[in-house]
């Protein structure tokens, strides 16, 4: 591989602004109808996936293959297709099934573009609620709304004793480790909305989002939207986000820094 930089952001911005229509209009005409859930899980636990999750995977999968046929793509559902390319196309699908399950309009169709691993634009796209989230480049992201487009930033200057706290930990986090952070526990007052919660945090709407169980899927999409919008984003550990697993977005240094220091204790 060679060692230049990505810079060509247009070619991939216009191919996301325009797929993101094309999904809304996707699941209105073909996949808003009764579905059945399946458990995926070969464990005690539950993992539901529905046809629509695996359709909206066929369909983006579809529209890559056509515009860049040799990049590589890896799917939640529908696994990766290898290739030699520098390129590589993160999907989830899906993100929210349960969430899709039960009517919530939460969930969105994430897609990442990573260039030799790394990340480099993100597109959150929520059907139900009309509007998709897309950055640009590395200082500029967007979100698309009622035929408008808003340039969005995170909330720098709040202070750490009003920050608005999103968090959940999807089941992962043990009751004796929750025991460990009440701190953090405390500070959690905002409902976690799947992807949208780190879409709010790029506009500003909150401070900090706290998850676990986050697949490569799930916070590869957010990492270039939340970065051009100013935001901070690593695992639990402070490690680089793109590795997944349990993830802390935050609008400044300093407060995340002090987040995941309470955070310890439940490492």
């Amino acid at each position: 591989m060679s060692d230049k930089k990505f810079t060509n952001y247009r070619p991939y911005f216009n191919f996301l602004n325009s797929l993101a229509k094309d999904l809304t209009r996707y699941y209105y005409k073909k996949l808003n109808k009764p579905f059945k859930v399946i458990n995926k899980s070969k464990s005690k636990g539950y993992d539901p996936v529905t046809q629509a999750d695996r359709e909206f995977e066929k369909f983006i999968r579809a529209r890559i293959k056509k515009k860049f046929p040799t990049h590589e793509v890896v799917g939640e559902e529908l696994g990766r297709k290898k290739t030699n390319s520098d390129y590589t196309w993160i999907l989830d699908p899906i993100d929210g099934t349960r969430s899709f399950i039960i009517g919530n309009p939460t969930w969105s169709n994430l897609i990442a573009l990573n260039f030799k691993g790394k990340p480099v634009i993100g597109l959150a796209n929520f059907p139900k609620l009309k509007k998709y989230y897309l950055n640009y480049s590395n200082k500029a992201a967007y979100v698309f709304e009622k035929g408008k487009k808003r340039k969005i930033k995170v909330n720098k200057r709040v202070s750490f004793n009003k920050i608005k706290v999103a968090g959940a930990f999807h089941g992962w986090l043990s009751i004796k480790k929750q025991q460990r952070i009440p701190k953090v526990l405390k500070l959690m007052q905002f409902p976690c909305f799947d992807a949208l919660s780190y879409a709010h945090l790029s506009e500003g709407r909150i401070d900090v989002v706290i998850q676990c169980a986050n697949k490569i899927w799930d916070i590869h999409p957010i990492i270039p939207i939340v970065k051009a919008a100013g935001g901070i984003l690593s695992t639990w550990d402070n490690r680089d986000p793109v590795y997944a697993g349990s993830i802390l977005v935050s609008g400044n240094n300093s407060i995340h820094k002090k987040i995941l220091k309470l955070l310890k204790p439940a490492l």
